[in-house]
């Protein structure tokens, strides 16, 4: 059973975007940490603000590709630290794993496919 709707969805999304965009700053990341939190960032919002969902902007991408997409960048962010070489930074490599493996339950926990059989127009602001 699928626990989020792609309203509550989003709203974690933006949450998500925030919290990757601050961490940085607050646990005081060293510079490849940090690049790899705000590209991260910053590729989350602009999927979440192209996606077809309710608190999606421009409704251009299909919410089940934007499923698809956070899989990929949950993934990129469990495999950053040692990827980019950065997991002997302790709050950088924990920070980054735990955001994925809370990626990776929300993508889990969604349901993509909600309104797609019931609802062939896009949503609408007011998700009508």
């Amino acid at each position: 059973m699928k626990l989020l709707s792609p309203r509550h969805h989003g709203y974690i999304d933006y949450a998500a975007v925030v919290l990757l965009a601050l961490a940085p700053l607050a646990l005081r990341f060293g510079p490849v940490p940090t690049s790899v939190c705000y590209v991260t960032a910053l590729a989350h919002l602009m999927v979440t603000l192209l996606s077809d969902q309710p608190l999606g902007a421009a409704r251009k991408i299909p919410f089940a590709v934007h499923g698809a997409v956070e899989f990929a960048l949950a993934v990129g962010l469990v495999a950053a630290p040692w990827l980019f070489g950065f997991s002997a930074e302790t709050a950088a490599r924990t920070f980054c794993v735990a955001a994925g493996v809370a990626l990776l339950l929300v993508v889990v926990a969604t349901r993509y496919t909600a309104g797609l059989v019931a609802r062939p127009q896009p949503y609408d602001r007011y998700d009508r």
